[in-house]
């Protein structure tokens, strides 16, 4: 018996034995079929998205009462039904909708971002279209997305357009013009402008009187003026003054009203900004820079349209040689002038260093009633350009006061002697003439000669010297501003350069540097005497 029940138990270990590893066999089983019953399931799906039809995308254009949507797919107009879990309020006019393989709207979708850019020229009547410039002279009616029909549209906006459903879909931050626009009023003050007096009472009369006290121009039945012209040689103040004139007007009106702070805004078109190669767009920009002054005069604050180099846009008609563009340039701004008795709160000035180029019935009266030459500056004026440069927080070496430098710089410049000789030019009738550095000096040469002292001693300073700003600092940039301008002076064309340097009267046709040659004075090596030669020597 004890054998019997010896034979037993190892039996019944081996069963134990090869029942766990059958359980073993079927739970690796078991996660085999699971693992093959995913990657079927993966398959299946990936078969399913490879062999998906392409889902279309559509552009809504119309909304329909009975639920239904006009859609523009394909260069079709479809009408489809909604379908899908998502709000319906979503679907505006220019929503790119998603559909499916039975052309059913299933999802709203955040849309393209890109598209055509072009110009709002005008909101038609119904307020559900406008008329827009694509390119040049093309133009093109659209209709308006529902977020561009509650807006406030200017004309010049830039919009962008989807072509395929011809829907305006989004007004771009920066308009037409913007950046000729100054949102701040220009940090200048008449305060900062030196030797100009005279000007500037005279700028002042024309143009703030009449804005803070139109109540007595109206009693006295008296218009103001329509714009300004400031006219003279380069470097001398025009575009600052004009700066100036802004600022003034905000402080005053602010005061006027009693508040703590005014503002202005400045249109600030520098020259030749505005032409465009297309036939049209020049003048269409004209026109958007006055209706861009309107809207901002309405805010009651001054609006302040600054031509700079006034000449290179507004030529006398006819004179083009390669382009007639100023025969249709010209009239435009005419246009925008006599209509501008209607504009309130708006001033027109313009600056030039050719007065002469510009067309005539620009200047007549009634246009730019007002002309005011802003000339070089005298001793004294150079002067009191000097002291808004020099002040007591500089390092000034203690042997002479600011107001001595100012003497010594403005008597070294305006010295009758052979360093200062520029020029010799020969007129037209023979007769010489020599210039010097005084008769072409401006408030930016002044401005660089303080600056190129005021270099010197901040080079000291960086050699661990005092850095002390001293009167050899200020001559002796006076010398190398002077021997900078030696080889400026157009001789190709010498009658177009002196008008442009401000030199009026008879023609110059012969330009000579004497700056090299100050060992002499005799008239044949560029001393001072006026020497008569033979009319056309020169030629």
């Amino acid at each position: 018996m004890s054998q019997q029940h010896g034979s037993v138990e190892p039996d019944s270990t081996d069963s134990s034995r090869l029942l766990a590893a059958e359980s073993e066999k079927n739970r690796r089983l078991e996660h085999a079929l699971r693992d093959l019953r995913e990657e079927v399931v993966q398959l299946a799906d990936r078969v399913e998205k490879l062999t998906r039809p392409p889902a279309p995308y559509g552009i809504v254009v119309g909304r329909n009462a009975d639920d239904t949507c006009d859609v523009f797919v394909n260069g079709r107009k479809l009408k489809v039904s909604i379908g899908g879990a998502f709000d319906i309020d979503q679907l505006r006019l220019g929503s790119e909708v998603l559909l499916n393989d039975h052309m059913s709207i299933v999802d709203v979708r955040h849309g393209d971002l890109a598209g055509d850019v072009v110009v709002l020229s005008k909101v038609l009547d119904d307020g559900l279209r406008a008329v827009v410039s694509i390119r040049g002279e093309e133009e093109r009616i659209c209709a308006l997305a529902d977020e561009l029909r509650v807006a406030d549209l200017r004309v010049g906006d830039l919009l962008r357009l989807d072509t395929r459903s011809n829907i305006l879909l989004e007004r771009l931050a920066q308009p037409e013009l913007e950046h000729l626009l100054l949102e701040h009023v220009p940090d200048v003050s008449f305060d900062d402008i030196g030797g100009l007096d005279a000007q500037i009472e005279k700028i002042r009369d024309a143009i703030e009187l009449p804005y803070l006290h139109a109540d007595l121009f109206a009693e006295y039945q008296l218009p103001a003026p329509k714009g300004v012209l400031l006219y003279g040689p380069p470097g001398c103040g025009k575009t600052l003054i004009a700066k100036a004139v802004a600022h003034s007007l905000a402080e005053r009106v602010a005061a006027k009203n009693g508040l703590d702070k005014g503002r202005s805004y400045f249109i600030n078109i520098k020259g030749p900004e505005l032409l465009n190669k297309f036939v049209g767009e020049t003048e269409r920009q004209i026109r958007l820079v006055f209706q861009r002054a309107r809207e901002k005069s309405e805010e009651g604050w001054p609006v302040i349209i600054f031509f700079d180099e006034m000449d290179s846009m507004f030529r006398t008609r006819g004179t083009g040689v390669s382009s007639d563009m100023e025969s249709t340039v010209v009239p435009q701004l005419l246009a925008e002038l006599d209509g501008a008795n209607g504009l309130k709160n708006v001033i027109i000035i313009g600056a030039t260093n050719r007065e002469d180029l510009i067309d005539p019935a620009i200047l007549r009266p009634g246009r730019l009633d007002v002309k005011i030459r802003i000339d070089r500056p005298d001793m004294t004026a150079a002067r009191q350009i000097l002291l808004r440069y020099l002040n007591d927080q500089l390092p000034i070496d203690a042997q002479h006061t600011i107001a001595e430098i100012a003497d010594l710089v403005a008597t070294a410049i305006f010295a009758d002697v052979d360093e200062n000789r520029y020029l010799e030019v020969t007129y037209q009738n023979g007769d010489k003439d020599v210039l010097h550095f005084k008769d072409f000096l401006s408030g930016a040469m002044i401005e660089n000669i303080v600056r190129r002292a005021k270099t010197k001693g901040l080079k000291r300073k960086l050699h661990g010297e005092l850095g002390l700003l001293s009167a050899s600092d200020f001559l002796t940039s006076i010398r190398e501003e002077f021997q900078e301008q030696e080889d400026l002076p157009n001789t190709t064309n010498p009658d177009d350069w002196a008008k442009i340097s401000g030199r009026k009267g008879e023609r110059i046709v012969f330009i000579r540097t004497l700056i090299n040659a100050t060992d002499s004075t005799d008239a044949t090596s560029g001393g001072r005497e006026i020497e008569r030669a033979t009319t056309g020597q020169y030629l």
